[in-house]
């Protein structure tokens, strides 16, 4: 992780992006750094402070500006040093001292509501594609595997224990995600209990639960509560799927890695709760100076709390763009693959060998982009706003060994 503030970042960006002759606009940075549509966007959320950039985008944004990333961020962290300085120097009347407190008031609040409105853009944006990946590639992949009998079932490659999932390097994560798929499919096709929950699940609330309770059935044995999964159906098979991957439950917007984005939305804006109390001193032309000094406090209180949710905030919205990404990618070229091989498929009743080998190679593949798919939707960004710094850096390093391995792997299959 970084020892720079974003409005450091933010400021520093600005800055060399106006001292170039001509001045470069934040269309021109954007297009530069190859952010794609909206791009101007993102920048200026960065100028302002309000998101930090990636690893991967601020290597981008410092070439676009003739800069290394280690250039950009020491001067990032001079900056941090400086701003921090100045914000320490109070006021002496205590006129002064309430105007400055209403500024920083007011910038709080405006920021929460900018980082809301950007955690439902990117959750939403998310959601939107994820689902669509969902219906028309792992579903349809599923309904076509259930119609071949005797397709084999992989090993699964991973029996240990490890002490969390993040112990799991991601390779052996995706490749037991894509055996248990198998395994359910099995199931399924068989008239098991992977099929029962399937059949239920679907009817009860659609595509959703349908996926949930799929992958509840290949992936684990049992419910929080203890009872078999494979028993469950519905909302309530779904929500037990929800919780073992970390996708929040259905009731709380769940059915992907956004968790819901109103969940989302309400934990960005946690750490500006405590202006509540004492925020109607603001609407006050007179404070007594007992009344300011209580406000400037939950002001300062505030402050810390964003600033120490700012890595945790840039770090979700990083995962979710990229994960965007990915999913589109698999609800574009996935399915186009997967039609093109169900084209091919030789007419019901379907067996394995009449797949040959190149049918049989296909369908192995899009087991293993299955199991991407999950391992990425099943990613608990919510954990990430919450972390203390250790546990984000760890949490990170794993999320993107995640999102690199699942992506890289997808786009050499399809």
């Amino acid at each position: 992780m970084h020892d720079f503030s974003a409005e450091a970042m933010g400021l520093v960006i600005r800055e060399h992006r106006l001292a170039r002759t001509p001045a470069m606009t934040q269309e021109e940075l954007a297009e530069r750094a190859e952010y794609g549509k909206g791009g101007a966007v993102s920048v200026s959320r960065i100028e302002r402070g309000l998101i930090s950039p990636g690893e991967h985008r601020l290597a981008a944004l410092a070439l676009a500006l003739r800069m290394t990333p280690g250039q950009l961020k020491q001067q990032a962290e001079d900056r941090t040093r400086s701003l921090a300085a100045l914000r320490g120097q109070r006021p002496v009347k205590l006129r002064d001292q309430v105007q400055e407190t209403k500024r920083r008031h007011a910038g709080i609040t405006e920021k929460v509501g900018e980082r809301t409105k950007i955690t439902q853009e990117h959750g939403e944006a998310f959601n939107h594609v994820h689902d669509i990946a969902r219906d028309a590639f792992f579903l349809r992949f599923v309904e076509l595997a259930e119609s071949i009998g005797g397709a084999p079932e992989p090993d699964r490659p991973y029996d240990g224990e490890p002490e969390s999932a993040d112990g799991i390097p991601a390779a052996i994560r995706v490749d037991a995600m894509s055996a248990g798929i198998a395994h359910a499919i099995r199931g399924a096709a068989a008239g098991g209990a992977a099929g029962v929950v399937l059949g239920a699940a679907g009817v009860a609330v659609g595509g959703a639960a349908a996926y949930g309770a799929f992958t509840a059935a290949a992936l684990f044995g049992t419910a929080s509560t203890g009872a078999a999964i494979s028993t469950l159906s519905g909302v309530a098979a779904t929500n037990a799927t929800l919780a073992l991957l970390g996708g929040g439950t259905l009731a709380a917007g769940g059915a992907g890695m956004a968790g819901g984005v109103l969940l989302l939305t309400g934990m960005v804006a946690a750490p500006a709760a405590a202006l509540a109390a004492a925020g109607f001193y603001v609407l006050r032309k007179r404070r007594t100076k007992k009344e300011e000094e209580r406000l400037r406090a939950e002001v300062e209180t505030a402050e810390a709390a964003m600033d120490q949710s700012q890595q945790g905030f840039d770090a979700m919205i990083d995962v979710l763009d990229r994960a965007t990404a990915t999913m589109e990618y698999v609800s574009v070229h996935g399915t186009h693959a997967l039609e093109k091989w169900r084209a091919g498929l030789p007419p019901e009743p379907r067996d394995w060998d009449a797949l040959g080998r190149a049918g049989q190679e296909r369908y192995k593949e899009f087991l293993t982009v299955a199991g991407c798919l999950v391992a990425v939707g099943s990613i608990n960004v919510s954990a990430l706003l919450t972390a203390e710094p250790d546990a984000l850096r760890a949490m990170d390093l794993a999320i993107d060994e995640t999102l690199r391995y699942a992506d890289r792997t997808i786009k050499s299959i399809v």
